[in-house]
């Protein structure tokens, strides 16, 4: 599986954002795909996930203002960005498992392919 990050951008405080996963070699509809996010100097963050099975997860701080979605026709995975804050700007990453590991979905170490990634800057 391949996965192609892409969307990152300078935006103001407030604005949205839409990054983009487009995977390559597996159907989005038959792995887990999920968004982390590392700002400098910190560990990389669960940020969303969207399951095989269509179960989605958000970390508690982005629910209500982060949405995942995919699409099967274009083979990708979004993430819609609103209200943004200085505090979510960081490198995003798509990740996706080759099969369920029995590991939370959470955790770095439940997916096997990652993006390159793509850095979201909010202006104060």
């Amino acid at each position: 599986v391949q996965l192609q990050a892409s969307g990152g951008g300078l935006v103001q405080a407030g604005d949205s954002l839409r990054l983009s996963c487009a995977a390559s070699g597996r159907t989005v509809g038959s792995i887990a795909v999920g968004w982390f996010r590392q700002a400098p100097g910190k560990e990389r963050e669960f940020v969303a996930v969207t399951t095989r099975t269509g179960t989605i997860y958000y970390t508690k701080s982005v629910r209500g203002r982060i949405t995942i979605s995919r699409d099967n026709a274009k083979n990708t995975v979004y993430l819609q960005m609103n209200s943004l804050s200085p505090e979510d700007a960081a490198v995003y990453y798509c990740a996706a498992d080759r099969e369920p590991h029995g590991t939370s979905y959470y955790q770095t170490n439940a997916y096997d392919y990652w993006g390159q990634g793509t850095l979201v800057t909010v202006s104060s």
